[in-house]
């Protein structure tokens, strides 16, 4: 959504405006009870993309409305490729699915309903104008609400998005429905890292999060810094004795951990110990706009070889595939033919483009080398199980050990021809757009999936 904003007005009025009373949100989530964190995500469903021998996990980037679209027409071609020998198709076999800001309304919605999302999801999201209510230009009227928190807070966005898509679910409704696995994705903007909305950030706030709102986690992982105030949950250090897995404090120790594993696990370790009482959360673009860490850390935390899925699942599996959906914006601006500039909003704006443009290739390297390692494990630990573990974990007769192929790739605008690409990069980054400009993306999601190498060599290994 930083695309929203339009200056009417120099900043340097901004001192003067000040005085305004803080923009803030309220926290939603409430302490535990005595029941503990439950994570059921990590059950084993039994719906076919648990019982196959595949595993497919898609990630939704940022873009407000033409990332969800983008993401929306990636579903909608994968819901015509019928699974051989079966009666259902490729979209009942995804595994996981992470999302954010944009992205991660799509992903919601569809982690929801599932297949129905693909009959009223245009219509109910795409098409509408999800901006009401809320005040979208940057003026004098509004630029001290914008240094005093953010121009809007978040009760109108949730509503809308209750009334809308969510109907209140909260996660503990969200996640009795079955795979796929979805992450939400924030950013956590005094810590730098990632807030995925699971048991390990609510077991370390000792927070309930099967009481927590879906929409309010889909708007934090939307609030563009400016345009909105900070989401806030708070910690409640003290109040539970559900322990730490033993990961966070080993990653957090680990000089030779990866960077991005470290500094989660040392977040965390802060919401435990107190010392961050109020974590606010701001566009999860702003530190991984491809909204893969999430997959990246349930990977790299894990102390098997074959976690985050369960034994029964490595064993079986033959084929996995990993697409990143990325429908990032072109290039844009015409201060650069000018001495002076960029100012102003054109300067925020540039300043945050240029953030999230810059973590997603290091997300994406860092995804990329995650799946691959964890290829290898897989591979290793399968060929050094013993007869009656191969027995005990369901391998069929003829099982090879090595039988595992990874296909890892990333979905864009620019793998389209260039002049369909330029226009579709030009589709602005915000949550109200022309019919003609939704239905085009929609159907660059899908000729873009069809015509993905990564994806034609995947399914014709089926």
């Amino acid at each position: 959504m930083s695309r929203l904003w339009s200056l009417g007005a120099v900043v340097t009025t901004a001192a003067l405006l000040l005085g305004c009373a803080s923009v803030h949100n309220i926290p939603l989530n409430v302490p535990l009870g005595g029941q503990g964190v439950v994570d059921n995500l990590t059950v084993n469903f039994q719906d076919p993309a648990a019982l196959d021998d595949l595993l497919i996990g898609l990630s939704f980037s940022g873009g407000g409305t033409r990332a969800a679209a983008f993401s929306f027409g990636v579903l909608e071609e994968m819901g015509q490729i019928r699974m051989r020998g079966a009666s259902d198709t490729m979209l009942e076999r995804i595994d996981f699915l992470s999302g954010v800001s944009g992205g991660s309304v799509t992903a919601a919605y569809f982690g929801l309903k599932k297949r129905a999302a693909l009959a009223d999801f245009r219509e109910r999201f795409l098409l509408k104008n999800a901006e009401e209510g809320l005040t979208t230009t940057l003026s004098l009227g509004t630029i001290g609400r914008a240094f005093s928190g953010g121009i809007n807070d978040s009760t109108a966005f949730t509503k809308w998005l209750d009334a809308n898509l969510f109907d209140n679910v909260t996660f503990g409704q969200f996640r009795d429905v079955g795979s796929p696995r979805v992450w939400i994705n924030a950013s956590d903007i005094y810590n730098h890292v990632p807030f995925v909305f699971d048991a390990n950030a609510f077991t370390a706030i000792c927070s309930d999060l099967s009481k927590y709102p879906l929409s309010s986690a889909v708007a934090a992982s939307a609030a563009v810094p400016i345009a909105f105030a900070p989401a806030v949950v708070q910690a409640f250090p003290g109040t539970c004795k559900d322990p730490l897995p033993p990961w966070i404090a080993k990653a957090a120790a680990n000089r030779n951990a990866s960077p991005m594993l470290s500094s989660y696990a040392k977040a965390i370790m802060r919401y435990r110990e107190g010392a961050v009482p109020y974590i606010k959360l701001m566009d999860g673009g702003l530190v991984d706009n491809y909204g893969i860490s999430a997959l990246t850390i349930a990977r790299e935390s894990s102390d098997t070889a074959y976690g985050p899925i369960t034994p029964q699942q490595a064993v079986r599996l033959r084929r996995a595939m990993f697409l990143v959906v990325d429908s990032k914006a072109g290039l844009s601006g015409d201060w650069i033919n000018t001495v002076e500039g960029p100012s102003g909003v054109e300067m925020l704006k540039a300043a945050v483009d240029t953030t999230i443009d810059a973590s997603v290739g290091s997300s994406y390297s860092a995804f990329d080398r995650t799946t691959k390692d964890w290829q290898s494990s897989l591979i290793k630990w399968r060929c050094g199980l013993s007869a009656a573990e191969r027995a005990r974990y369901g391998a069929r007769p003829g099982w090879r050990c090595d039988d595992l192929q990874f296909f890892i790739g990333r979905l864009g605008f620019d793998q389209l021809d260039p002049q369909r690409a330029a226009v579709l990069e030009a589709v602005p980054t915000r949550f109200q757009l022309p019919q003609q400009q939704v239905d085009d993306v929609i159907a660059a999601g899908r000729d873009t999936l069809r015509a993905s190498t990564v994806f034609r060599a995947f399914a014709a290994g089926l």
